[in-house]
């Protein structure tokens, strides 16, 4: 899974891979602004304390069809 944060603006930082090399790579809108090789490099494009991760929760799928309803035994 890939990690992201999202920041004000249109801003986000993901993980990438340039030139063989890990990199933060900042968009705008979109649109590669840098790719950083520190978060110090970061923080010359977007103000870090701006940013949140995002998370993305896992899909629930039913593995069986619904319950049928029924009534209780004690109001037979």
């Amino acid at each position: 899974m890939e990690r992201r944060w999202v920041g004000l603006d249109g801003y986000d930082v993901v993980g990438a891979v340039r030139a063989g090399r890990q990199v933060l790579r900042v968009r705008r809108n979109g649109r590669v602004v840098a790719d950083c090789t520190s978060v110090s490099e970061v923080a010359r494009h977007v103000d870090l304390a701006d940013l949140c991760e995002v998370v993305e929760l896992p899909v629930w799928r039913a593995t069986r069809s619904p319950a049928e309803a029924r009534t209780s035994s004690h109001h037979r």
